[in-house]
C-alpha cells in the first residue's frame, strides 16, 4: 500500500507558515520520473552554517532523501521542536534544495525528541504530527493511517523502478542494553540478544516484508542507524541481534535482489560490505553528517572504504543505459573530494552470487 502511495504522492515542502516555515516546494509525483542522481544524508544542526548544501545543490539531484536528525530537537516541548524546524527552513542552501528538489525523509534519535531513544519517548505522537507537516506528508497520506512514520516510495517505469524503503527505527524499538565503560571517550552500548528485543516492532516487520517482496529494479533501504555495521559503538541494526539476523534471513528466504542499503547517525562516513551468510554481496553507504563531524570512526570489521572526518553528504549514481546497469556509491566532502566512489553492477545483486 505505501508503494503505491508512493506513486501519487505530492512530495510538498512544508505547511503554511501558521505552523511551520513555509518553503516553495517542488512537486513531483514518484511514478513519474526514472531516476539517476539520487543524494542523500543526515545529521544537520540547526544552529550550524550549512555550506554542504553547496555542493548538493551543485550536484543538481534529482532526489534528496533526508536520514534523520534532520534537526536536533531533544526536547518534550513541540514548540521547541517546531522553532528548530523553522531554524532549519531558514537555511539558505537547504531553501534552494526545496526550490529545486524533491525531498523525502525519516527521522533518527534527535529529531524524533531524545537522544538514543525508543519506544519509551511519552511525545512520539506530537513529534510525528509536528515531522509529517515540515516534510509535507499529505492529509491522508499513508504515514498518518498509521503508528510510527514508516513509508515507502517507488519512482521509474517497470525496467528501471527505484523502490525507496524508509523505516522507522524509533517508535518501536526497544530499550538499549547497558554501556561499557571502554573506551572511555565514547560509549559502547551492548548487543541485546534478547529474542524479543526488536527494532521495528511486529506490525512494522509485517509491512517491511511486504515491501522487500515487491518487484524493484533497484530497492534502496534508507535506514536512520547503520544496518551493516557490526560493533559500532553507539546505536545500530546490530545492538538488536534478532531483528537483524531476521532481516538478513528474509532477503535470503524472500529472493529479494537489487538491494543496497543506505544509513546515517554516525557523524562519520564509510562504506560497509557483508558478503559472508547473505546470497550475494550487501552493502550499506554511510553519510554523517551534513554538519555533524565525530573525532574518531567507531570499530567496525565490515567497513570496505572511509571518508575524512569532516562534513558530507552521500550520492547514488545509476547508469540505466548499461547492458548491465549499475549503481555507483558515493561520499563527497565540504571540500570537494569524492573520498568514497564504489561501484556495484545490478547483475551483482542477484540471489547465488555470493
Amino acid at each position: 500500500m505505501a508503494g503505491e502511495i508512493g506513486r501519487r504522492l505530492l512530495l510538498k515542502g512544508g505547511v503554511a507558515a501558521t505552523s511551520l516555515a513555509a518553503f516553495s516546494p517542488v512537486l513531483a509525483a514518484p511514478g513519474e520520473k526514472t531516476l539517476s542522481r539520487i543524494a542523500f544524508g543526515s545529521c544537520a544542526h540547526q544552529d550550524k552554517e550549512q555550506p554542504i548544501w553547496d555542493r548538493v545543490n551543485a550536484w543538481k539531484p534529482e532526489l534528496f532523501v533526508f536520514l534523520g536528525d534532520n534537526i536536533y530537537g531533544d526536547t518534550q516541548d513541540m514548540s521547541v521542536m517546531r522553532a528548530k524546524y523553522d531554524r532549519l527552513a531558514a537555511k539558505p542552501g537547504f531553501k534552494a534544495l526545496r526550490a529545486s528538489t524533491p525531498c523525502i525523509a525519516t527521522w533518527d534519535d534527535h529529531d524524533y525528541g531524545v537522544n538514543d531513544g525508543g519506544s519509551e519517548y511519552p511525545m512520539k505522537g506530537e513529534s510525528k504530527a509536528l515531522f509529517l507537516d515540515f516534510w509535507g506528508e499529505p492529509e491522508d497520506g499513508f504515514r498518518r493511517s498509521h503508528e510510527g512514520i514508516y513509508t515507502s516510495y517507488v519512482f521509474g517505469p517497470k525496467g528501471r523502478r527505484v523502490q525507496i524503503i524508509l523505516p522507522d527505527n524509533r517508535t518501536f524499538r526497544s530499550p538499549l542494553t547497558g554501556m561499557s565503560v571502554e573506551p572511555k571517550d565514547r560509549g559502547q552500548y551492548f548487543v541485546n540478544p534478547d529474542p524479543t528485543a526488536t527494532m521495528l516492532g511486529a506490525a512494522q516487520w509485517e509491512w517491511l516484508e511486504a515491501e522487500l517482496r515487491k518487484p524493484a529494479d533497484l530497492r534502496i533501504l534508507a535506514s536512520s542507524t547503520q544496518v551493516l555495521a557490526d560493533a559500532p559503538g553507539y546505536e545500530a541494526w546490530i545492538n538488536f541481534q534478532a531483528d537483524h539476523q531476521r532481516l538478513l534471513d528474509l532477503i535470503d528466504f524472500a529472493q529479494v535482489e537489487n538491494l543496497v542499503m543506505i544509513s546515517g547517525d554516525t557523524h562519520y562516513a564509510e562504506l560497509s560490505k557483508l558478503s559472508d551468510g547473505v546470497p550475494y554481496p550487501l552493502y550499506d553507504l554511510t553519510s554523517s553528517g551534513l554538519t555533524q563531524v565525530w573525532p574518531v570512526f567507531g570499530p567496525n570489521r565490515n567497513r570496505i572504504a572511509k571518508a575524512p572526518l569532516m562534513p558530507n553528504y552521500g550520492r547514488i549514481t545509476i547508469d540505466w543505459a548499461a547492458r548491465d546497469p549499475s549503481v555507483l556509491l558515493e561520499v563527497e566532502m565540504l571540500d570537494g573530494q569524492v573520498a568514497i566512489s564504489h561501484g556495484v553492477r545490478l547483475s551483482e545483486l542477484k540471489q547465488g552470487k555470493r
